[in-house]
């Protein structure tokens, strides 16, 4: 069924968020600072049954220049710089395992697969913790620090995410000038923030991200992960409006208002944990060249691997030929 407003409503809709009048002085003052730490890139071949893609595991600085780990992954035998795409994971999940997502490699481009601090113990396993302040919080990650936007999860987040394009440009045998970035649900949150905060990205994808229109997303869905934050309201009463300004620092509607990348995004209208009409909130919102494809009778999965499929050929289109 129908988790949200119908099609014809939907492409109408705009969101409530507004964008704070330091949002863009917030994000330069924490990028700065993170970038006034040395990059610290090591990279390891790893040894791997794989033939016909190589792995390397990655260790670079990310938030505060604290150590984030990650997967880069490119065709064997192929010379050259080549396209890549930077991959951000979802909700709860890590980097996974050498030999997981090799569909990126495979098609002829570079992969960049950044592990996820402080998560990876749901799915897809993690190595990067999260070194961050840890006041009382509802299980998982999205109430962590929510109180200020300088403690909040998402801050450390993002930046790593931010500091993984710096990674991938560094890396032998990637063409740094035609880098995008991937991501669905959270992963798509953090490529949206990406190209809101780097417009030197040659193109976005986003598959149902999550992290978008909070106003609504808090209202109309009781879905995990959003419901961490009512949960946490339900009991800390007196924070709601503390809560919603930390949030809006961190809403893929206000990131959306300064990405000019050309951009793909994914929304399913049988989706309860990132219910549609956020996402076309943010979609309503994006600067640059845009297209949406719509999933009427899909969840949270969105297009799955025709999403993945469609992505590709939006990198082919975008990013140029990974021959």
């Amino acid at each position: 069924m129908l988790t949200d407003m119908p099609l014809e409503a939907l492409r109408s809709y705009r969101s409530a968020q507004t964008e704070p009048e330091d949002f863009t002085a917030f994000w330069d003052g924490t990028l700065e600072e993170a970038a006034s730490h040395p990059l610290d890139l090591r990279v390891e071949r790893v040894a791997s049954v794989l033939s016909a893609v190589e792995v390397y595991d990655v260790t670079f600085a990310g938030f505060a220049g604290q150590p984030v780990r990650g997967w880069y992954r490119r065709p064997a035998g192929v010379s050259g710089a080549l396209p890549t795409v930077v991959q951000y994971v979802g909700y709860g999940g890590g980097r996974g395992y050498a030999e997981e997502s090799l569909l990126i490699a495979a098609s002829g481009f570079g992969h960049f697969h950044m592990d996820t601090r402080g998560q990876g113990a749901s799915w897809g396993i993690g190595d990067t913790p999260d070194a961050g302040p840890l006041p009382p919080q509802v299980p998982g990650v999205m109430t962590r620090g929510i109180r200020s936007r300088e403690d909040y999860y998402y801050r450390r987040l993002i930046t790593d995410a931010v500091r993984a394009v710096d990674a991938a440009a560094a890396l032998n045998g990637v063409d740094a000038g035609h880098i995008g970035v991937q991501g669905g649900s959270q992963g798509g949150g953090l490529a949206l923030a990406v190209a809101g905060l780097r417009p030197d990205i040659a193109a976005m994808a986003a598959f149902v991200p999550f992290l978008c229109d909070f106003p609504r997303a808090l209202l109309v869905t009781d879905a995990y992960p959003y419901r961490e934050v009512g949960d946490y309201l339900h009991i800390h009463r007196g924070e709601v409006a503390e809560v919603h300004e930390t949030l809006r620092y961190f809403d893929g509607v206000n990131f959306a208002k300064h990405a000019t990348a050309p951009a793909y995004l994914s929304a399913a209208l049988m989706d309860r944990i990132c219910p549609p009409s956020t996402v076309f909130g943010a979609f309503h919102e994006y600067r640059g060249p845009k297209e949406l494809e719509v999933w009427p009778y899909n969840g949270h999965e969105g297009g799955a691997i025709e999403d993945e499929r469609n992505a590709l050929a939006f990198f082919q289109r975008t990013l140029g030929s990974a021959d």
